[in-house]
């Protein structure tokens, strides 16, 4: 996630430069071929790409309305995800509580290790790329191997949990599902000692199915890419009114240019390029907003900071067992929060 208020020009180019240099050099070159080699012909009338442009407006306007459902639905899961962690490590630490010290300490360090190993194992799991994952440009794919955040390590809960659980969870499939299984088993066991009543097991049980909940809507979105029909529809009617707007604009510009001082007739025309580099540059760079927003959790510069987050619940969790030596907040790499 981007948290600088203003995008920089330097991460704006990494976007736009192959378009910026394409878009440039086919106006320049359809600019020669009616100004000097006399293709008078080539200029089409304005108005019907207006109705293009109108309708190529709205189609990306809906396409960037729904990607961004998509990432804040996956904000607002973990969201869910930071509280229910909390509501767990409160429940761990006021409901195990026995004659002996120790064992309840370890109990309540072994269900709120298990947490965080499951946040991570998580976040580890949504960061996986799929087949329709979006690849950028090699400048902007640079940045992001840079700064090694896409390719998580399986290893992430090895430190939060036993050495015998983290072999049996290498070879699941799903580790994040066993680590909150293992927390249910855990819960059985307090019950069956009569260490927790039956009431605080019932409630216990159900923040563990709210981790399932909120686990299966994140598994949701990364599981179902945004529907091709919209994103790449989008992409075609856009690249069809770029390509076709410097021939608009000869038009437009050439009645500029019959009406004014002759002597500035040319330079009319000229204003051509620009105007037809800055609107594509625009209208592509609207279209690639929805791009970068369809899938939030791959790691990259508009996704959900699961990686801020899983550090902002492990300080939570750990402070509240008292641990010394916490870990420092996530901080941004070049203005990105992971």
């Amino acid at each position: 996630m981007y948290i600088k208020r203003n995008i920089g020009w330097g991460l704006i180019l990494r976007y736009a430069w192959k378009n910026l240099i394409f878009f440039t050099l086919y106006a320049t070159g359809i600019f020669c071929l009616y100004h000097y080699l006399g293709w008078t012909f080539i200029d089409v009338p304005f108005q019907p790409l207006s109705v293009i442009g109108i309708a190529v407006a709205f189609y990306i306007g809906f396409k960037n309305s729904q990607s961004y459902d998509r990432f804040w639905e996956g904000r607002k899961i973990w969201g869910g995800i930071v509280n229910y962690s909390r509501t767990w490590a409160i429940q761990v630490l006021s409901f195990i509580k026995s004659d002996d010290t120790e064992f309840d300490k370890k109990m309540h360090t072994q269900m709120i290790h298990r947490q965080i190993a499951w946040i991570n194992a998580l976040r580890v799991q949504l960061r996986q790329p799929k087949s329709w994952s979006l690849t950028e440009n090699r400048m902007v794919e640079k940045v992001f191997d840079r700064h090694g955040e896409r390719n998580s390590s399986c290893n992430e809960a090895q430190n939060y949990v036993s050495l015998r659980e983290f072999n049996d969870l290498r070879k699941r499939v799903n580790p994040a599902t066993h680590l909150v299984k293992n927390q249910a088993f855990d819960i059985c066991a307090l019950k069956a000692k009569e260490i927790i009543d039956g009431f605080q097991e019932d409630q216990m049980q159900s923040v563990l199915e709210e981790f399932y909940n909120l686990q299966g809507m994140c598994e949701r979105i990364k599981n179902t890419p945004f529907p091709r029909q919209y994103g790449y529809f989008s992409k075609l009617f856009t690249w069809i009114f770029v390509l076709l707007l410097p021939f608009g604009l000869l038009d437009v510009f050439e009645e500029d240019a019959a009406s004014g001082p002759a002597r500035i007739a040319d330079w009319y025309l000229f204003l051509m390029i620009p105007f037809s580099v800055l609107i594509s540059w625009i209208f592509t760079t609207m279209e690639v907003i929805g791009d970068n927003s369809e899938d939030p959790f791959e790691g990259r510069i508009n996704d959900v900071p699961m990686t801020a987050l899983c550090r902002t619940i492990e300080i939570d969790l750990r402070d509240m067992l008292n641990e010394e030596d916490l870990p420092d907040p996530v901080t941004p790499k070049d203005n990105i929060l992971y």
